[in-house]
């Protein structure tokens, strides 16, 4: 007995402890959550009172109610103890006890008439009491026998605030620590959880929002958002670099910020409003006042001088309520730099209509914007017209029906994609081929704002020399391919670029490999089983691979296979170096030979030389003797000859002066070729000498009746020169006239003298020489007749050469066959001059 009466003491103290926490944790809870924010609002503390009195009245009747649970447990214990003096009463006293048990259960159902849950924690207890609609907050797949879950917040909350209200009971239970929280469900319901320490127990009641509460939670909510909001407001007009103010309806200023205060020069934010400061000039204000009496926002850009300085600010202001507000930002670089922008679109615009480029740019209503002058007379349009700004489709009808586009058999489908160009990204580049033959390159752009720019160029001039250059390639590679010549083209990066046929055929190179452009190093390595010279290879190396100094260097190989080849390495004007190798092998062959016989008949030559001038030498003292024999017979003194003896003497005196004049001739040519004769130099008289060499030749004059005419003034005067042989040179050439010439007939000797020479001319008018006999007149032993009773030696002319070369001179031979020749000397006059000109 003693045992139920225990048990309904605790039940009766539990109950009426909940209850009682309970209507106080709500009454407290109300009023805590609705004195800050709405304490000024009358409607609704009278809602906030009558929810409180209707708790209190709860709270009364449970008073009375627990009142009464005491008095029945008393009254139950003073009738246990006179048990055995009321056994009559144990009925009632049953009964008194079911009803307790009644009014325990009401007081259980007023305490949870609304949905909620109460978690305790006893003090220094870890396992907490749950108690209450474990339902409404159970998750979906949890048991009835685990509300234990509900303290896994994470099931039933989303992350943030699972933890913030994990870390409130944590709080909570370590130091007593109230809290009061308005979270969301993780299923959208709005809950509202209370904790506190209540009895050295902490507490923990979750319930669902509804109805007054859950309007108080949310008016709560964002009250505290709207202060949050307000607040960083003011800290970011607060911080703003940007003047920021804010007046009321009679023009006071109720706000501003530090940049304001600083632009108006004042000592601080308290200062500027109590001074009432003004940003703008009066002028400015009163078009703010304006726009803004007529309910409209003003916006424009100013200059405000600020700091002494006149910078450019866009101001905006708008009306809010009874007052207005405004800002002004400070727009002074970016008005700098659209002047700076303006300035260069200017010059571009300027440079554009200087370009040789037809340029046209349409904006992004596709209306022509800018176009330079080039443009207009490519397309020959007119000024006007291109001055109003038509659109695209306009200027490309109109080249339409000029016939200056090419023509297409749909013009719409072709004009639809050109404008396709205005919703591109890259530029488009395309040929146009007009029907007046003219070839247009189009470079479509996109422009970053909107529109397109039209680059055009007349290439017809460019496609032709295009063709042109192609033609002249495809003939030079034909060229290049067809010579019996070996070419090959090195880069400046000494790399094959280019060979023809023939340079693979020669070295016995794989055309393939050559294609792959190999360098000369390899080329080498190739090349070198047929001509190894590491020598001749680093020089043409060098001629590949040099940079400066890049001159022609002429070759000559002589490979292993008997070939021999001409090589020649030359610079081309971009950096490359061009190989040519020619096979010389005939040509070596053939020169060798000739140089061998030239070599023989040089030989030969001075063989002749040699033997002409020795037997000259042999042939000389004897006869010297006889001449001097026959000088001394016809002295009288040795006695008298008869006429046959003196005849026959007068023939050897003759015959032995021609002898020794020809052998003297013979050495002096052989002397002159051997280059020992010395001129002995001195003044020459001109005429005295042309009248001795006429005086040597009178008895040959008279026996064939020839006339001898002498052209040259008395007074021609003197030259320097080797006397006896200009009077050795005319006497031959006269000697050689009167042999050719026939009997009664006329010679000429002619004389003139010019500012550096002195010309001598013999003229015969014998049968003439003819062109095949010409060339070989001045050769040694060379004798021709042409038809005349001349005999000679053939040394006259040549030794006539000879002398007048050695002067520095040249002799000039004109003759017509039936008409006669005419042989001319020219001496110079200053022979010293000659000699250090040859020098």
């Amino acid at each position: 007995m003693s045992g139920v009466i225990g048990t309904m003491r605790r039940t009766l103290l539990s109950c009426t402890s909940l209850a009682r926490n309970g209507v106080l944790a709500a009454a407290a809870t109300a009023f805590a959550s609705v004195t800050p924010a709405y304490a000024g609002d009358s409607s609704l503390l009278d809602t906030i009172a009558g929810y409180f009195g209707l708790y209190r009245q709860e709270f009364a009747v449970l008073t009375t109610a627990l009142a009464l649970v005491g008095f029945s447990v008393m009254a139950a214990i003073l009738l246990m103890r006179t048990r055995l003096r009321a056994g009559r009463s144990e009925a009632r006293l049953r009964a008194d006890i079911g009803e307790l048990q009644v009014q325990a259960d009401r007081f259980r159902a007023l305490l949870f008439a609304e949905p909620q849950i109460l978690i305790s924690w006893p003090a220094g207890g870890h396992r907490p009491e749950i108690a209450g609609d474990t339902a409404l907050l159970m998750p979906p797949d949890a048991q009835p026998h685990q509300p234990q879950r509900i303290l896994a917040f994470g099931t039933w909350l989303p992350p943030e605030p699972a933890l913030q209200i994990d870390h409130a009971v944590d709080a909570l239970r370590e130091s007593g620590e109230g809290f009061l929280l308005n979270l969301t469900t993780s299923n959208g319901r709005s809950i509202e959880a209370m904790g506190r320490a209540i009895g050295g127990q902490a507490i923990v009641r979750i319930r669902e929002l509804g109805g007054v509460r859950r309007e108080l939670a949310e008016s709560n909510l964002r009250y505290k958002t709207l202060l949050e909001e307000t607040e960083l407001l003011r800290d970011f007009a607060a911080a703003a670099p940007w003047p920021i103010w804010a007046r009321s309806a009679q023009g006071q200023l109720r706000y501003a910020n530090a940049a304001y205060a600083k632009a108006t020069e004042a000592t601080g934010v308290a200062d500027a409003i109590h001074r009432n400061l003004e940003l703008l000039e009066s002028d400015q204000r009163d078009d703010v006042a304006r726009a803004l009496n007529d309910n409209s926002a003003f916006t424009a850009r100013l200059p405000i001088v600020v700091g002494g300085e006149r910078r450019v600010y866009d101001v905006h202001a708008l009306r809010l309520g009874s007052g207005n507000a405004g800002i002004a930002i400070d727009a002074s670089e970016a008005t700098a730099l659209r002047a700076a922008v303006v300035r260069m679109a200017e010059a571009h615009r300027r440079t554009l209509d200087q370009l040789s480029s037809g340029v046209a740019v349409f904006d992004g209503q596709r209306r022509l914007a800018f176009y330079n002058d080039s443009y207009r007379r490519l397309w020959d349009l007119d000024r006007a017209f291109l001055d109003g700004n038509p659109d695209d489709s306009s200027v490309l009808d109109r080249l339409r029906a000029a016939r200056k586009l090419p023509e297409q058999p749909d013009f719409r489908a072709w004009k639809a994609k050109l404008h396709e160009a205005y919703r591109a990204v890259d530029p488009e580049k395309d040929t146009w081929y007009l029907p007046d033959g003219r070839a247009v390159s189009v470079v479509t752009t996109p422009n970053p704002e909107g529109g397109v720019t039209y680059l055009f160029d007349d290439v017809t001039e460019s496609l032709q020399l295009a063709r042109r250059f192609d033609g002249l390639i495809r003939v030079q590679r034909e060229t290049l391919d067809n010579l019996t010549e070996a070419v090959a083209v090195f880069g400046s990066n000494g790399r094959a670029q280019l060979f023809n046929p023939a340079f693979a055929k020669m070295w016995k190179l794989s055309a393939e490999a050559l294609r792959e452009q190999p360098h000369i190093e390899t080329v080498e390595g190739w090349c070198r089983p047929l001509f190894d010279d590491a020598d001749t290879w680093r020089t043409i190396r060098e001629a590949v691979t040099r940079i400066e100094n890049r001159v022609e260097v002429p070759l000559k190989l002589e490979r292993k296979d008997g070939s021999v080849l001409d090589c020649m390495t030359m610079p081309l004007p971009d950096g490359a170096t061009m190989l040519t190798f020619q096979d010389i092998t005939d040509t070596e062959n053939v020169e060798r030979a000739l140089r061998e016989r030239a070599e023989a008949l040089e030989a030969a030559g001075q063989i002749k030389i040699d033997f002409v001038h020795h037997v000259s030498y042999e042939l000389r003292s004897p006869l010297t003797t006889i001449i001097g024999f026959a000088h001394l017979l016809t002295d009288p003194a040795t006695g008298p000859l008869t006429p046959k003896q003196a005849e026959y003497l007068n023939y050897i005196t003759t015959s032995t002066n021609s002898l020794f004049a020809l052998i003297n001739n013979i050495l002096d040519l052989a002397t002159i070729d051997a280059g020992a004769m010395t001129l002995e130099l001195g003044p020459v008289d001109i005429r005295k000498t042309i009248d001795t060499a006429a005086e040597g030749i009178q008895d040959r004059l008279a026996r064939d009746r020839i006339e001898l005419k002498i052209d040259a003034d008395p007074n021609i005067g003197s030259f320097i020169a080797d006397g006896s042989r200009v009077l050795q040179v005319l006497y031959n050439l006269l000697a050689n006239a009167v042999g050719f010439s026939p009997k009664d007939s006329t010679i000429t000797l002619s004389a003139k003298r010019t500012e550096y020479n002195v010309v001598f001319a013999v003229t015969d008018s014998g049968p003439g020489i003819p062109p095949e006999v010409k060339e070989k007149v001045f050769d040694w032993f060379e004798s021709h007749s042409n038809g005349s009773q001349h005999r000679g030696a053939g040394l006259g002319l040549p030794l006539v050469k000879s002398f007048v070369e050695l002067h520095g001179g040249n002799v000039n031979l004109d003759s017509i066959v039936g008409r006669g020749t005419t042989v001319t000397c020219d001496f110079p006059i200053d022979q010293a001059a000659h000699r250090n000109a040859a020098e």
